[in-house]
């Protein structure tokens, strides 16, 4: 049964969570979301480090790690920033790494944002 996790990250004003559990699956998505629900502004490695902080935020509420992170789908505006965004991505994970994808886009939804994934978990002591 589908159910929404508090991950205490701040409201966006849309119709959006931060992450859903169905069992021992967790479906979440991140970008560089401040405290106060800004987009924080910067280099690409100060993005990541905030949206992989708020991805580490969601899977501790759901019950879990990012050792419990099996597929990342990336999204970036520059290919530059695939390299930056590997250190810090390096920093957080360890391997054997999650499945991921990389996409460039032209945009992404918030003036300013470099940065946006989406991450699928599985998290083996939540209720199936």
């Amino acid at each position: 049964m589908r159910q929404q996790i508090d991950t205490g990250l701040p409201s966006l004003g849309q119709p959006f969570s931060w992450a859903i559990a169905d069992g021992q699956m967790v479906y979440t998505s991140h970008g560089p979301v401040t405290a106060e629900g800004k987009i924080l502004q910067g280099d690409i490695t100060a993005q990541t480090r905030l949206t992989l902080q708020n991805l580490r935020t969601a899977m501790e509420a759901a019950g879990g790690s990012m050792d419990d992170v099996l597929q990342v789908q990336l999204y970036l505006l520059d290919v530059a920033d695939m390299k930056p965004f590997d250190a810090v991505y390096a920093e957080v994970f360890r391997t054997p790494y999650p499945s991921r994808s990389t996409a460039v886009v032209a945009a992404l939804v918030a003036p300013g944002m470099r940065v946006e994934l989406l991450a699928t978990a599985r998290i083996p002591s939540r209720k199936a």
